[in-house]
């Protein structure tokens, strides 16, 4: 598949072949690579010239203090800031080496791809079965006679099927937070994306539900690529394989998490990871 650049000229041609080089001389190509991507809304500018790769089959933390640009980045990938007011973006993000931001992309399909879980649980105001499948339905991946099945498998896959299975017909919101959060987890897998973000998940949760999402995210990969946004140092050494760390808009370091957390190149991550500012 040859890598095409968003025809409005948003990031010169051979910064897209520099990433079509590196991609080749790595042997394995990744799912996600942002190239020389700037992103600000209005006069203010979060995040500029991010290039770094997200590879496949693995979980990628993304760190750094408040205000460090993290889940606008996360946003991006999916193109979940699109329509906010202000929002706007230079260089590009490419998926599977095609522009995220190319005419022929429709936004709806690329977010079947690229699924997302918010901080705060949002079940939608439906049944519990209705929940998980409402994506399934929105894309008619399945027939009416197989979505209880598709429900039942997705809620099992997250641990929730024995507390659920005599009440899909009741509201989410009977449901503790943890289990708000397991449903909507199991609503984003419902159809089957090739890459999760999720952005601070557990940051509302007890330390039970945490550790059960935790679990859960170790287990999606390598068959999904997962992006997570955590402010929590401890879980990103648990979970994820690569981390980012991002600071006053600038990609600091990026690297294997153990590299990262034991042996930073740059001074400013070792005080981050390390608890002595941010």
């Amino acid at each position: 598949m040859s890598i095409q650049a968003d025809p409005a000229g948003s990031v010169p041609q051979r910064a897209v072949q520099a990433v079509q080089a590196q991609a080749g001389s790595a042997g394995v190509a990744p799912v996600i690579s942002a190239v020389g991507l700037t992103l600000g809304f209005g006069k203010a500018t979060i995040l500029s010239d991010i290039s770094l790769d997200v590879q496949r089959g693995m979980v990628t933390a993304l760190l750094g203090p408040t205000g460090s640009g993290k889940t606008t980045l996360l946003r991006t990938l999916n193109r979940m800031n699109d329509k906010v007011t202000g929002y706007r973006h230079s260089g590009d993000v490419l998926m599977d080496g095609h522009s995220i931001w190319h005419p022929g992309v429709d936004a709806m399909s690329l977010r079947r791809k690229v699924g997302m879980l918010f901080q705060r649980p949002n079940p939608f105001p439906m049944s519990i079965m209705d929940n998980v499948v409402a994506g399934v339905r929105a894309h008619r991946m399945a027939s009416r006679a197989q979505l209880k099945s598709v429900a039942e498998k997705r809620l099992t896959e997250v641990g929730l099927w024995d507390a659920v299975a005599t009440r899909l017909k009741d509201s989410p919101f009977r449901l503790s937070g943890g289990q708000q959060q397991l449903l909507c987890l199991a609503r984003a897998l419902a159809i089957e994306p090739d890459v999760l973000l999720l952005d601070e998940p557990t940051s509302s949760l007890d330390p039970v539900a945490t550790e059960s999402i935790e679990a859960l995210i170790r287990t999606l990969v390598p068959r999904l690529t997962v992006v997570i946004v955590t402010h929590n140092l401890a879980q990103a050494r648990r979970v994820s394989d690569r981390t980012v760390f991002l600071n006053k808009g600038r990609l600091v370091e990026h690297g294997e998490t153990k590299q990262i957390f034991e042996n930073p190149a740059e001074e400013e991550t070792a005080h981050y990871v390390t608890g002595r500012f941010g």
